[in-house]
C-alpha cells in the first residue's frame, strides 16, 4: 500500500466517521508526530486523541477516551506497524 494509498483512505475513513472532510496536509501533520511510544503511554493517546477530536471538530467524552484508550491496549497493536494501525482505524482485516 503506497502512502498515497494510505492518505487517500485516511481521509476517506475520517469523512465517512464524521462527515468532516480533513485535508491530506492535515493528516500527514498529524501523523508525523506520532511514534511508536504514543499508543504506549495514555497521556499520549489522550494529547492525540483531543489533537484528532480538533481536527474534525467533533467533541469527544471523557468515557470515550477511555475506551478508545482500553481499545488500543487491547488491540495487540504493534505500534511500529503503520499498516497495522490503519487496518484498526479502518475495521478491515
Amino acid at each position: 500500500m503506497s502512502s498515497k494509498d494510505v492518505s487517500k483512505e485516511v481521509l476517506n475513513v475520517v469523512k465517512k466517521k464524521t462527515g468532516k472532510n480533513v485535508s491530506e496536509k492535515d493528516i500527514q501533520k498529524l501523523a508525523s508526530g506520532v511514534k511508536p511510544s504514543t499508543v504506549q503511554s495514555d497521556s499520549a493517546l489522550r494529547q492525540l486523541i483531543k489533537q484528532v477530536s480538533g481536527l474534525v471538530n467533533v467533541n469527544v467524552s471523557e468515557a470515550t477516551v477511555n475506551e478508545i484508550i482500553k481499545a488500543v491496549r487491547t488491540s495487540k497493536l504493534n505500534p511500529s506497524n503503520i499498516e497495522q494501525l490503519m487496518k484498526l482505524i479502518t475495521g478491515k482485516k
